[in-house]
Protein backbone atom coordinates (compact mmCIF):
# COMPACT_ATOMS: atom_id res chain seq x y z
CA UNK A 1 0.00 0.00 0.00
CA UNK A 2 1.97 2.85 1.50
CA UNK A 3 5.39 3.59 2.43
CA UNK A 4 5.43 5.10 5.85
CA UNK A 5 8.71 7.34 6.92
CA UNK A 6 9.45 7.95 10.53
CA UNK A 7 12.19 10.59 10.64
CA UNK A 8 14.19 10.05 13.60
CA UNK A 9 11.51 8.71 15.93
CA UNK A 10 11.87 9.42 19.40
CA UNK A 11 8.70 7.55 21.16
CA UNK A 12 8.49 3.94 21.77
CA UNK A 13 5.14 3.47 21.99
CA UNK A 14 4.34 5.93 19.12
CA UNK A 15 6.43 3.69 16.62
CA UNK A 16 4.69 0.70 17.91
CA UNK A 17 1.95 1.60 17.59
CA UNK A 18 2.17 2.63 14.01
CA UNK A 19 4.14 -0.77 13.01
CA UNK A 20 0.77 -2.22 14.32
CA UNK A 21 -0.96 0.35 12.24
CA UNK A 22 1.24 -1.01 9.42
CA UNK A 23 0.52 -4.90 9.44
CA UNK A 24 -2.78 -3.83 9.74
CA UNK A 25 -2.81 -1.79 6.70
CA UNK A 26 -0.67 -3.35 4.62
CA UNK A 27 2.09 -0.33 4.65
CA UNK A 28 5.67 -0.73 4.65
CA UNK A 29 7.58 1.05 7.93
CA UNK A 30 10.92 3.21 7.02
CA UNK A 31 12.57 4.29 10.45
CA UNK A 32 15.21 6.68 9.79
CA UNK A 33 18.26 6.86 12.08
CA UNK A 34 19.34 7.96 14.74
CA UNK A 35 16.52 6.10 16.77
CA UNK A 36 15.30 7.29 20.70
CA UNK A 37 15.39 4.08 21.51
CA UNK A 38 16.35 0.63 20.89
CA UNK A 39 13.61 -1.33 18.37
CA UNK A 40 14.19 -4.61 20.83
CA UNK A 41 12.85 -2.15 24.15
CA UNK A 42 10.54 -3.54 26.04
CA UNK A 43 8.02 -0.56 25.44
CA UNK A 44 8.56 -0.67 21.66
CA UNK A 45 7.58 -5.08 22.09
CA UNK A 46 4.11 -3.97 24.46
CA UNK A 47 2.82 -1.28 21.95
CA UNK A 48 3.23 -3.06 19.14
CA UNK A 49 6.75 -5.42 18.16
CA UNK A 50 4.55 -8.43 18.35
CA UNK A 51 3.34 -7.05 15.33
CA UNK A 52 6.87 -7.03 13.41
CA UNK A 53 6.21 -10.53 11.78
CA UNK A 54 3.25 -9.05 10.18
CA UNK A 55 4.74 -5.58 9.32
CA UNK A 56 6.74 -4.61 6.72
CA UNK A 57 9.77 -3.03 8.51
CA UNK A 58 12.69 -1.60 6.57
CA UNK A 59 15.70 0.78 8.78
CA UNK A 60 17.55 3.47 7.46
CA UNK A 61 20.41 4.75 8.43
CA UNK A 62 19.94 8.03 7.54
CA UNK A 63 17.59 10.33 4.98
CA UNK A 64 19.21 9.82 1.67
CA UNK A 65 19.70 5.96 2.04
CA UNK A 66 15.48 5.89 2.62
CA UNK A 67 15.25 8.63 -0.33
CA UNK A 68 17.55 5.78 -2.31
CA UNK A 69 15.49 3.09 -1.44
CA UNK A 70 12.10 4.59 -2.31
CA UNK A 71 13.01 5.67 -5.41
CA UNK A 72 10.12 6.17 -7.69
CA UNK A 73 7.79 6.82 -5.04
CA UNK A 74 5.94 10.25 -4.56
CA UNK A 75 7.21 11.38 -1.30
CA UNK A 76 4.66 13.48 0.65
CA UNK A 77 5.22 15.33 4.11
CA UNK A 78 3.21 15.86 6.74
CA UNK A 79 3.56 18.64 8.93
CA UNK A 80 2.01 21.34 11.07
CA UNK A 81 3.36 24.15 8.55
CA UNK A 82 2.03 22.00 5.60
CA UNK A 83 0.16 24.32 2.71
CA UNK A 84 -2.37 21.71 2.22
CA UNK A 85 -5.06 19.58 4.20
CA UNK A 86 -4.03 15.81 4.24
CA UNK A 87 -7.78 15.40 2.59
CA UNK A 88 -7.14 17.79 -0.46
CA UNK A 89 -4.14 15.20 -1.83
CA UNK A 90 -4.48 12.03 -4.15
CA UNK A 91 -2.86 9.36 -2.89
CA UNK A 92 -1.67 6.29 -4.94
CA UNK A 93 -0.44 2.85 -4.02
CA UNK A 94 3.61 3.34 -3.30
CA UNK A 95 3.17 6.70 -2.35
CA UNK A 96 5.67 7.57 0.79
CA UNK A 97 4.12 9.81 3.52
CA UNK A 98 7.07 11.24 5.41
CA UNK A 99 6.84 11.90 9.48
CA UNK A 100 8.89 14.20 11.58
CA UNK A 101 10.08 13.43 15.11
CA UNK A 102 7.86 14.06 18.16
CA UNK A 103 9.41 16.88 19.46
CA UNK A 104 11.41 18.45 16.38
CA UNK A 105 9.07 17.32 13.50
CA UNK A 106 10.48 17.97 10.02
CA UNK A 107 13.71 20.40 9.07
CA UNK A 108 13.52 22.92 6.37
CA UNK A 109 16.47 21.12 5.04
CA UNK A 110 13.96 18.03 4.40
CA UNK A 111 11.13 19.71 3.28
CA UNK A 112 12.79 21.64 0.39
CA UNK A 113 13.08 17.73 -0.88
CA UNK A 114 9.02 17.93 -1.23
CA UNK A 115 7.45 19.62 -3.89
CA UNK A 116 5.23 22.57 -1.84
CA UNK A 117 1.74 20.92 -3.47
CA UNK A 118 3.29 17.86 -1.67
CA UNK A 119 3.55 19.23 1.95
CA UNK A 120 0.42 18.46 3.64
CA UNK A 121 -0.90 19.25 7.47
CA UNK A 122 -3.79 17.98 9.39
CA UNK A 123 -6.31 20.93 10.51
CA UNK A 124 -6.20 21.51 13.90
CA UNK A 125 -8.09 24.31 16.62
CA UNK A 126 -5.96 27.76 16.57
CA UNK A 127 -3.09 27.63 19.45
CA UNK A 128 -2.36 23.71 19.31
CA UNK A 129 1.15 22.27 18.62
CA UNK A 130 0.33 18.84 16.95
CA UNK A 131 -1.61 15.74 17.12
CA UNK A 132 0.34 12.27 18.73
CA UNK A 133 2.68 11.07 15.62
CA UNK A 134 1.09 7.59 15.72
CA UNK A 135 -2.54 9.66 15.65
CA UNK A 136 -1.70 11.74 12.43
CA UNK A 137 -0.23 8.99 10.88
CA UNK A 138 -3.33 6.44 11.01
CA UNK A 139 -5.72 9.97 9.68
CA UNK A 140 -3.44 10.01 6.64
CA UNK A 141 -3.16 6.50 5.98
CA UNK A 142 -6.56 5.43 6.24
CA UNK A 143 -7.82 8.87 4.05
CA UNK A 144 -5.46 7.38 1.14
CA UNK A 145 -6.88 3.32 1.87
CA UNK A 146 -9.94 4.94 1.63
CA UNK A 147 -9.43 6.78 -1.83
CA UNK A 148 -7.62 3.28 -3.04
CA UNK A 149 -10.56 2.11 -1.83
CA UNK A 150 -9.38 -0.06 0.51
CA UNK A 151 -7.47 -2.40 -1.62
CA UNK A 152 -5.83 -5.23 -0.27
CA UNK A 153 -7.86 -5.44 2.60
Amino acid sequence: MFHIVLLQPQIPPNTGNIMRLCANSGCTLHLVKPLGFELTGKAVRRAGLDYAQLAQLRVHADFPTCRQALQGARLFSIETAGTRPYSAAAFAPGDALLFGSETRGLSQEVLAQVPSERQLTIPMRAGNRSLNLANAVALVVYEGWRQNGYSGS
